[in-house]
């Protein structure tokens, strides 16, 4: 599903050049979920923007199936995006101004999907969530799990093939992250797309097929931890 070669990005501090990204080599089955892990300011949100497309690397390439993103001229990487990849963000990123059905069909109508079509879908994607009887509520009306859950419908409304994840739990106590995480899995797993998630949670690492860490530019695999 997902190829990194040879990925390199680095960023201009004062006059200096820092290296974030050191010709990364990576592959991600289809279907599988990957926790990268890291220290702060590692790179782990850069790899998620330059494997979506939002940034555009210095250097490798970014494969997913069979189109080369990294080689896409910026309109066609956002249409590429908008069509492929679902994301679920720390802070949710829901739009205050729609309602809950809303932000979740939103999704659709970029990608033409309309009218009745995009209204069943929404509401069997916000069942799915448990949130079905919360479609018309205004989203700043829901707690903190449940706008996440609002995040993992809208995020897999359109039936990405991959699912990009950037600290998804980062923003919930611990209590919430054990609603909310089997959620993320069970719907990504049923729906057979693949999963990257950036994460300090080592109980969202410990759920991942398999855990790498972000050190020094490149991608190492993790022992895996105890109980898996």
């Amino acid at each position: 599903m997902l190829r990194i070669r040879q990925l390199s990005r680095n960023f201009r501090e004062g006059g200096r050049v820092h290296r974030v990204l050191d010709a990364l080599d990576a592959e991600v089955g289809s279907g599988e979920i990957l926790a990268v892990m890291g220290r702060s300011g590692s790179g782990k949100s850069t790899l998620l923007n330059l494997i979506s497309g939002i940034d555009q690397a210095d250097g490798g390439s970014v494969e997913i199936g069979a189109t080369e993103v990294s080689a896409l001229a910026e309109p066609a990487r956002t249409l590429f995006r908008r069509a492929h990849i679902g994301f679920v963000y720390q802070f949710f990123n829901l739009i205050p101004t729609l309602d809950v059905a809303e932000n979740v069909r939103l999704v659709l109508e970029l990608n033409g999907v309309r009218g009745s079509a995009a209204r069943a879908r929404t509401l069997e994607m916000l069942d799915a969530v448990g949130l079905r009887d919360r479609a018309a509520s205004a989203v700043d009306q829901l707690s903190g799990g449940e706008q996440q859950r609002v995040a993992i419908a809208r995020a897999l409304v359109h039936s990405p093939g991959l699912l990009l994840a950037d600290e998804p739990t980062g923003n919930l106590d611990e209590e919430t992250t054990r609603e909310v995480l089997p959620v993320l899995l069970s719907l990504t797993r049923k729906r057979a797309a693949t999963l990257v998630m950036v994460t300090h949670d080592e109980q969202l690492a410990s759920a991942a097929d398999r855990v790498l860490e972000l050190r020094e530019g490149r991608l190492h695999p993790r022992q895996r931890l105890p109980g898996r």
